[in-house]
């Protein structure tokens, strides 16, 4: 299963992925958009091809990346689950708190 945390921790991997959530990048327009180095920026992308996040498709000596939307949006919403979850543990946690300071 697809390490989210692993791929978003990075904001220049966060930004990779909204980039090619817009339309397909190929790797030296990345590149580009970035002031690290070309290595650097392989080393991001392996990471978001790893995690299934990217497609990649090769045309003649281009890569092209583009977001896998699909694994994307089965990831948000695992996220946005397991965060519910925190949030709610979290309110209960406060309630419970708060209902022993006034019985005090």
């Amino acid at each position: 299963m697809t390490d989210i945390y692993r791929a978003i921790a990075d904001p220049i991997r966060r930004k990779i992925l909204l980039m090619t959530s817009q339309r397909e990048y190929t790797q030296s327009e990345i590149v580009h958009s970035f002031t690290i180095s070309q290595p650097a920026i392989k080393k991001h992308l392996t990471i978001l091809l790893e995690e299934s996040l990217l497609e990649e498709r090769r045309e003649g000596k281009f890569c092209y990346y583009k977001l896998n939307e699909r694994v994307f949006q089965l990831h948000f919403k695992h996220l946005q689950r397991e965060l519910g979850i925190i949030l709610e543990q979290k309110l209960m946690n406060l309630k419970k708190s708060l209902e022993e300071d006034d019985n005090i």
